[in-house]
């Protein structure tokens, strides 16, 4: 089975606007609201391309309860720890430009925070755990290193897709597969990376450092792969940029998606960036049909060596 795990859910409320007036009346022209939340992503692109998984983290109140129920409704199962204050709400304003305010979020207790581990000490050798996302104020900062613990104990593959002060942290319990982008990749180094040829060999040096596979997502100039024995390199599909929220998620449910059913690495990688780029392509999270589309454009070529 695949678990997510999103510390930090929210509801994200998508107001659309002809024009926002500061200081006063402004009215809405239309509104959505949404399950938001790394984890939570990766579950519905997961569900999208037909893969089943749980979703683990923290939820509490009334929007708690609408997050389990709309993901429960969408035929996702939930394990959430039940918190004692509301899950956050996000209010994103969509005018001429976009304006978001994000809200904290609930207090994690010690005690929320031990609950999630013994769910997560329940998995086994079978299972896969994706860990995406930021970690709440309210929880150490070494939340990641704990979990991650827990699965290399138990011979469970972790994923962990978080930003750069986080993935320092977690190369010591050789999680199966980071996926930074390239600006994140080059603050890990303190180098800038504009190309495959430039973030290859850096790649490489996470794997030396205990990643098992890294994927680095290039924006406009595709993707790479990497691990002990190959590396690849991604093309560019040829789309409409629609959206880029939510593609590196996308891209980790792919990769996985397709893993589990043939363990073929390169297959799953062609994959990863075929539902990345659908995402990039829709207003919102791809489709199974959008990343089918995609997936005739993805070309994948083996580099030896040094060589591009």
């Amino acid at each position: 089975m695949i678990y997510t795990v999103t510390l930090n859910p929210s509801l994200d409320y998508i107001v659309k606007l002809d024009e926002v007036r500061l200081g006063q009346l402004n009215r809405s022209v239309t509104e959505s609201k949404f399950p938001g939340g790394k984890g939570i992503n990766v579950s519905q692109v997961l569900k999208r391309v037909g893969v089943d998984s749980k979703a683990l983290g923290f939820i509490g109140g009334f929007t708690g309860v609408y997050i389990e129920e709309f993901l429960e409704n969408y035929g996702i199962t939930t394990d959430f720890v039940k918190v004692q204050e509301d899950t956050r709400i996000n209010v994103k304003l969509s005018a001429h430009e976009e304006t978001e305010v994000n809200a904290i979020g609930p207090t994690i207790l010690a005690s929320d925070f031990e609950a999630l581990k013994d769910k997560i000490k329940t998995l086994t050798e079978e299972d896969i755990l994706i860990l995406a996302g930021s970690i709440p104020n309210s929880m150490p900062r070494s939340t990641y290193e704990e979990l991650a613990n827990i699965c290399l104990d138990s011979n469970v593959k972790c994923i962990v897709d978080a930003e750069e002060e986080l993935l320092k942290s977690i190369l010591t319990y050789k999680p199966f597969l980071i996926k930074p982008n390239h600006h994140e990749l080059g603050d890990f180094f303190n180098v800038k990376i504009e190309s495959a040829k430039q973030a290859i060999p850096f790649a490489r040096q996470l794997v030396d450092m205990g990643a098992e596979n890294v994927i680095v997502s290039l924006a406009d100039k595709g993707a790479i792969f990497v691990n002990e024995n190959v590396t690849f390199v991604s093309n560019t599909p040829k789309g409409k940029l629609r959206s880029s929220v939510g593609a590196g998620d996308s891209m980790v449910a792919g990769f996985i998606a397709k893993y589990e059913r043939n363990g073929n690495y390169e297959e799953a990688f062609r994959y990863s960036v075929a539902c990345g780029s659908a995402t990039a392509f829709s207003l919102g999270l791809c489709t199974r049909e959008k990343v089918e589309e995609v997936l005739t454009q993805v070309k994948i070529e083996e580099v030896k060596g040094e060589a591009l």
